[in-house]
């Protein structure tokens, strides 16, 4: 299967985690962000959204939308399963999950950032102001929702799911926006706790054939 991605995306990013933690092998195809590939011809081709990430299959279909992959690898190979075998579970994961796929990351994405600066003409601080608050509001709620359970070393339990899977790259922009969540302890242990698994570790931005520094 091919894999239609960048490093820094955070949705890729999710992807990459779940590939690896069910051991699944794809060949990656960047798609530069900054460059405007994924406004290419080639790739809107693949997804008219012209967004990462995009799968194709082996057999050929093509899948768009972080979350509808990570579903598509879940129903195809569930051996290493990162959705709860509990009903209401798996609904409160896929709800952590939409936080921030649906809620929180949108506001950040490039085009967001470009239309804000652009066609809009604000300026590098008011869109920083922008970016802090919906990234650190998001997270806050990220922060209660796991605050109202009993306490678990990943978010939803001892091992690690879609939720984590979304989080951690969701952390990832934090930092790199400079927005503090050091009064969130959970986020922060769930994130540490992430970090230390070697599917976590080798998804990293810095660890991907097309990083940039």
């Amino acid at each position: 299967m091919e894999f239609h991605g960048y490093f820094r995306s955070s949705s890729s990013y999710r992807c990459r985690i779940a590939f690896n933690l069910k051991g699944v092998e794809y060949t990656f195809k960047p798609v530069h962000l900054k460059h405007g590939q994924q406004h290419s011809d080639a790739f809107k081709a693949l997804n008219p959204q012209g967004l990462l990430p995009a799968l194709v299959t082996d057999s050929g279909d093509v899948l768009i939308q972080s979350l509808a992959i990570l579903e598509w690898l879940e129903e195809t190979h569930p051996e290493v399963p990162i959705l709860s075998a509990d009903p209401v579970t798996r609904a409160q994961e896929r709800g952590f999950a939409q936080v921030i796929a649906c809620e929180i990351h949108p506001l950040q994405n490039l085009r967001v950032l470009k239309y804000l600066t652009g066609d809009l003409g604000l300026s590098e601080a008011q869109k920083d102001a922008w970016l802090k608050r919906w990234l650190r509001d998001g997270l806050v709620a990220c922060e209660g929702l796991l605050a109202g359970r009993a306490e678990t070393e990943f978010c939803y339990g001892d091992t690690p799911g879609l939720a984590d899977i979304c989080l951690v790259p969701q952390v990832f922009s934090a930092q790199r926006f400079n927005v503090d969540i050091s009064d969130l302890p959970r986020i922060s242990a769930i994130h540490a706790a992430c970090q230390k698994l070697e599917a976590f570790a080798t998804s990293a931005p810095q660890n991907q054939p097309d990083f940039e520094a």
